[in-house]
């Protein structure tokens, strides 16, 4: 039964992926070689309409091969038409389409910041640079600049069209081998990283109706991504919580960026919270 669940998700997945990708590839072209912002605007507004679908389709065979539990709170205010810096917890690929699950439609098409190696992954690749997400190779040391550079040019974009941008701070996902290596002060997460957020608040800050914080509880472990193809991921928490951006974080009007120090106190400021708001969720799934 798990086989066939896989092969009917795989199908439907790849079908939908080609179907989609034929009407986007062209209008991407259309946007390379007319590079003009209100040609952006007009066939930025179609891409991601393509995508939102593309998502939907998603959702019809993520519930076709599972019957998942979805624990939903916090989403009710938000609005299609806003401008959102999103953050989320970050534990395997299934985050990605639980929060195209969660956020579909809801508000607009979430952009991640994404590593430079996926730009080689074969249609999705082609698709995820069409959509302006931001390849970031995530380099250490001097080289680090040229990434936070890649991200501001992406943020720029993003002024076009009300766009949710993403950032998984943690930078990569949780494991306990990562989480022993950093020695994380928290104890369901790692280390939060504050460079492409920065970048987000500096190039298009004022435009942020407010961050939605997102934590992501898998009840039953940790899923890899055959586990959701075959429906075996039989509840998933998510909660969300809107959350203001202190003034102090936006670019003052100076034209000053906020210091990087204090948007690290509040990035672990809100990396506490959601410490212990995974901690309190875990304590309740064991009391059922």
């Amino acid at each position: 039964m798990n086989a066939l669940k896989a092969l009917f998700a795989s199908l439907v997945l790849l079908i939908n992926t080609l179907f989609h990708i034929s009407f986007l590839l062209p209008l991407a072209l259309v946007k390379l070689v007319l590079p003009f912002r209100f040609v952006r605007r007009v066939i930025d507004a179609v891409l991601s309409a393509i995508a939102e679908s593309w998502i939907a389709v998603n959702k019809f065979w993520m519930g076709a091969v599972g019957r998942t539990r979805w624990q939903v709170s916090g989403v009710d205010g938000l609005r299609y038409r806003g401008w959102y810096l999103v953050s989320c917890n970050h534990q395997s690929w299934v985050d990605i389409l639980v929060l195209q699950w969660v956020f579909n439609r809801k508000i607009p098409l979430l952009k991640f910041f994404i590593k430079h190696e996926l730009i080689y992954v074969p249609i999705m690749g082609l698709a995820w640079w069409a959509l302006d997400f931001p390849f970031m190779k995530r380099r250490g040391g001097a080289s680090a600049q040229k990434d936070l550079e890649t991200a501001r040019k992406a943020c720029e974009k993003f002024k076009v069209i009300p766009t949710s941008v993403i950032s998984f701070m943690e930078g990569t996902r949780f494991t306990p081998a990562k989480h022993a290596q950093q020695k994380s002060p928290y104890q369901h997460l790692l280390k939060p990283k504050t460079g492409g957020v920065g970048m987000a608040l500096e190039t298009m800050g004022e435009l942020f109706d407010c961050m939605v914080d997102v934590t992501i509880v898998y009840p039953g472990g940790v899923p890899t991504f055959m586990d959701l193809m075959t429906g075996r991921i039989d509840e998933v928490i998510v909660q969300v919580q809107p959350r203001p951006i202190p003034k102090e974080l936006l670019v003052d009007e100076q034209g000053r960026a906020a210091d990087r120090a204090a948007l690290q106190r509040w990035i672990n400021g809100l990396w506490e919270h959601k410490d212990a708001e995974i901690a309190q969720v875990k304590a309740g799934l064991k009391s059922r």
